[in-house]
């Protein structure tokens, strides 16, 4: 397959299992005034986490067009945090509209894990802490595009030499 193909599918799987994730732990909705709720709240992170991973199954499957691996521990590791932690904050945003309902009883554990103070500084910025998690998703694929255009580079030098 393709890397542009395959990049567009995992984009848009990534789209698909978070919805799915919000019409499953919504009950008490339809699921199209769920999906409506949860692109009015969270469109910015919706389509930033399938552009950040489509980026990266791009990045990744260019590298392995041209032979080279980029620190595929490092990149995986980073990235899906980064995509799981995103995911995870901006679902709290929806809690208020009666979305996601599932989220209030993970909101009710904070607390005990992680402590009050704690719990109510991650409700109270889980839109902002989304965003920083995007930022960190973006990161991740500029310095593997880095390392990516880095290597290609170095190659073709060593073709002229």
């Amino acid at each position: 397959m393709r890397p542009v193909a395959k990049s567009l599918m995992a984009g848009a799987a990534t789209i698909a299992v978070y919805l799915v994730v919000v019409v499953a732990t919504t009950p008490a909705l339809p699921a199209a005034s769920a999906v409506t709720a949860a692109f009015e709240l969270n469109t910015v992170v919706i389509l930033g986490m399938g552009v950040g991973v489509g980026l990266q199954v791009l990045i990744s499957e260019s590298g392995k067009k041209i032979g080279c691996r980029i620190d595929r521990k490092k990149r995986i590791g980073g990235s899906s945090g980064s995509t799981a932690a995103t995911s995870f904050f901006s679902f709290f945003s929806l809690v208020p509209l009666g979305c996601c309902g599932w989220w209030l009883y993970i909101l009710s554990l904070l607390p005990s894990v992680l402590g009050s103070g704690v719990s109510a500084v991650l409700i109270e910025h889980s839109q902002s802490l989304a965003y920083v998690g995007l930022v960190v998703i973006f990161s991740f694929n500029g310095l593997s595009a880095y390392r990516l255009l880095r290597e290609r580079r170095i190659r073709q030098m060593g073709k002229f030499a």
